[in-house]
């Protein structure tokens, strides 16, 4: 019989937003960056490589110091698909200058074992969707159209995510989630899941 006190048994989500940087983006990177370049300028373009040098600085401060018990934390994380190659992706991603795939390594070191995390499928629909609308050059927020199609598979990853954490995280154990900004789906976990913002919330959509 387990005579652990219930508290013991809850399970944690530590939820850390995160801005996905050019080493993350792949082939979109160039595309990407030029059109920052267009709306920004290239001062704005250089604080806002600020602004993300010091998000990153505290992302890596706050994951330092993370308690890591081996067997208990698992790892989920923002474009990572559930497939055979998780292992590979991550290393091959932190090779290429990923911050956010180091530290993924780095607390895999400590014990963490990393989760593939999203639905490839939505992945790949996604990926399309950013692709055409960086083609055409109307970004989703120009237009509805494309903001609802973008606001849609957003929400379906949401529940996509949220489902695999419900499943895979174990009583007991502690899961750190890396999910860009712009999600939003602590409303579709568990009620049994707690939790924390050690970066605070996420922005709302």
């Amino acid at each position: 019989m387990n005579t652990s006190p219930p508290s013991d048994r809850k399970r944690t989500l530590v939820y850390i937003p995160i801005i996905h940087t050019a080493a993350d983006m792949g082939t979109l990177a160039p595309s990407i960056r030029g059109k920052k370049l267009s709306m920004l300028g290239r001062q704005g373009l250089a604080r806002n490589a600020a602004m993300v040098e010091k998000m990153w600085q505290e992302i890596e401060g706050v994951a330092s110091r993370l308690p890591v018990a081996p067997g208990t934390v698992r790892i989920y994380q923002d474009g990572l698909p559930i497939c055979r190659h998780e292992q590979e992706i991550v290393s091959e991603l932190a090779g290429s200058g990923s911050r956010n795939h180091r530290l993924l390594l780095e607390l895999q070191s400590r014990g963490a074992r990393v989760m593939g995390t999203e639905s490839p499928e939505l992945l790949v629909e996604e990926y399309q969707l950013a692709k055409a609308s960086l083609a055409s050059g109307v970004t989703a927020a120009d237009d509805s159209r494309q903001r609802q199609l973008r606001d849609t598979v957003l929400e379906k990853r949401d529940r996509f995510i949220a489902d695999r954490i419900n499943v895979t995280l174990g009583d007991g154990e502690t899961g750190i989630l890396f999910l860009g900004m712009l999600h939003s789906l602590a409303q579709f976990l568990d009620s049994d899941i707690r939790v924390t913002y050690p970066l605070g919330l996420p922005r709302v959509k």
